[in-house]
């Protein structure tokens, strides 16, 4: 094997690819990237077993062949060169030589036999917009648990239709829910029914940095128990999640009818700034909203107590009601700008919070309240 290829191109794939390689493997081959030269250029392969990256890069090829190469010593060396051509070359050894200018590397290669092989497939795909997907994923992403032995949250449920698109996360104390109509092209030749699979986190992460330099459409496939994503000439295959995700519809209030609408920017910096006294353990703070004002306030028996007072638009009941301020800050973090409605039922059910005049999709953030 033998090609040349530029800096910039290659630096740009190899660090796509970084995430799906396993860093601690107790499979040595799964800390490698798969090289392949041909007349095509170099394609550059990476897998965990579990989430897959194939992805193309344009190169001069000399001498067409494969090897598997360790990826984050690769990574930090083509970093590491001066912006010009780079040569590959490995020979019946699997003894790769890596020249720039001025620069040699010699490294240990391993023959491409022991590289896992990638799921492919070649049935139809479904056109989904990039911008949806990552929306989609932005917007959901944060919400799912970190608890490893909570399997079937450890993603997020995406259910598609031909008229409509849904995803929702939840660690068990706050759910996401996003939710678009959208008619999405050659669904009747794609698929008959609706579409409900646990996309892993992980992939959702790696299929964020694809979608994030394009607005042009994403390909979709599935079968049995896989994933596949096409986001032009880069291909990310996922296994999907097992097991069984609650019942979302029953946490989503029907009853919270006593509002108020919020500036995003004003209420996510009193949060924040209430939060600085917050118990460390809990993260609580309390809102009490009242006629025409909500105050924000907590305490902590090591540190004080802070508050801070908003005015809006309220004429209901009284309500305290806790939350974890870590919960709202990250809702405030995705939504951004933009008036906020919170909308609540008593102190003691889950709050709904969503952006007040959201046009393009429906989403809701459900937060249960803490005990104080």
């Amino acid at each position: 094997m033998q090609l040349r290829v530029g800096k910039t191109k290659l630096l740009k794939e190899l660090g796509l690819i970084q995430g799906v390689v396993e860093k601690k493997s107790t499979i040595p081959i799964l800390s490698n990237l798969l090289l392949e030269a041909s007349d095509h250029g170099l394609m550059i392969k990476g897998t965990d077993l579990d989430v897959s990256i194939s992805t193309w890069c344009e190169a001069e090829v000399d001498r067409a062949g494969a090897t598997c190469i360790p990826a984050k010593k690769l990574f930090d060396i083509v970093k590491a060169l001066p912006e010009a051509e780079i040569e590959i070359k490995r020979n019946e050894s699997e003894v790769i030589n890596i020249a720039c200018e001025r620069s040699r590397f010699k490294m240990a290669g391993v023959s491409r036999e022991n590289f896992p092989e990638i799921k492919t497939f070649n049935g139809p795909y479904v056109s989904i917009p990039a911008e949806l997907l990552r929306t989609f994923i932005d917007r959901t992403i944060f919400a799912i648990t970190n608890e490893e032995s909570r399997f079937a949250l450890n993603g997020a449920k995406f259910e598609l239709s031909e008229k409509r698109i849904r995803m929702i996360a939840t660690d068990g104390h706050r759910l996401s829910f996003i939710e678009m109509n959208s008619d999405l092209a050659n669904w009747s030749e794609w698929r008959k029914g609706n579409l409900d699979v646990l996309i892993p986190k992980k992939t959702l992460a790696e299929l964020l940095k694809l979608t994030s330099e394009t607005n042009e459409s994403v390909e979709f496939a599935f079968d049995e128990n896989h994933l596949y994503f096409k986001v032009g000439r880069r291909v990310l295959v996922s296994r999907t999640l097992t097991g069984t995700f609650p019942n979302y519809e029953m946490v989503l209030p029907k009853e919270n009818h006593n509002k108020f609408v919020i500036g995003s920017t004003r209420c996510s910096a009193a949060v924040r700034r209430v939060a600085l006294m917050a118990d460390e353990r809990s993260h609580a703070v309390k809102f009490d909203v009242g006629e025409d004002q909500v105050n924000i306030t907590s305490q902590s028996a090591e540190t004080g107590e802070a508050g801070e007072t908003i005015p809006v638009e309220y004429a209901g009941p009284k309500i305290s009601i806790g939350f974890n301020a870590d919960y709202l800050t990250e809702f405030f973090n995705v939504v951004q700008d933009g008036d906020i409605s919170f909308e609540l039922k008593d102190g003691n059910s889950q709050a709904q919070v969503r952006l007040a005049d959201e046009k393009d999709y429906e989403y809701r953030y459900i937060i249960m309240p803490m005990r104080l």
